[in-house]
């Protein structure tokens, strides 16, 4: 992994500041108790499925894996693109093409931690927009009439920013244990439980 510069303190307190808001984040979605607040019911959805966790601490993971301007690059296009996604989502019918588009994530981001493969820029760009897309899509498909839109789709892009910062963070303090190749391992793992949604 290329070496980054970028203070390694206030990334592990951005690891510890998700695991506090995932906590009680997981209580409240997707279920009828809690605040109905657009933004805080759009918050919490990321932060409720391990499909989507996982998936946005893989692009953080990799994207700090690639480093250069694509640590920052990379997850900036995929919340971006989410955001279209997630508009699509509320507008239009939802299709199982998202919660495929989400496994494959899972399948592909962890293949590509595994083996350390770096993309070229334009195939990187590509490939995080279609699963973008679909994860957004998945979102907004599930956002209750009663909120608005906006404060919703705010939640949600900004729950993914932090995840994506969360795996950036946990890859740069991987890097300061060069003998253990804890995010080859990490990528093992999210493919694996993208194979588990597969079969289940």
């Amino acid at each position: 992994m290329k070496k980054m510069n970028p203070p390694l303190k206030f990334f592990q307190l951005t690891v510890l500041i998700i695991t506090f808001l995932a906590v009680p984040s997981l209580v409240f979605a997707h279920t009828g108790i809690g605040p109905h607040n657009g933004w805080l019911h759009g918050f919490t959805h990321p932060l409720s499925g391990l499909d989507h966790v996982l998936a946005m601490i893989a692009v953080g993971l990799w994207a700090a894996q690639a480093g250069g301007r694509i640590i920052w690059l990379i997850p900036f296009i995929f919340v971006t693109v989410m955001g279209l996604g997630g508009l699509l989502g509320i507008i239009i019918l939802p299709v199982a093409f998202a919660e495929y588009g989400i496994i494959l994530s899972l399948l592909v981001l962890g293949a590509l931690l595994a083996c350390r493969k770096h993309l070229p820029l334009s195939a990187s760009i590509i490939l995080v927009g279609l699963f973008a897309l679909s994860h957004g899509y998945a979102h907004g498909s599930e956002m209750p009439q009663s909120i608005s839109i906006f404060s919703y789709a705010a939640g949600f892009m900004l729950a993914t920013m932090l995840l994506h910062l969360c795996g950036i963070g946990l890859a740069l303090m991987a890097g300061n244990f060069a003998s253990v190749n804890w995010i080859r391992f990490s990528g093992i793992m999210i493919a694996c439980y993208g194979g588990f949604l597969i079969i289940h």
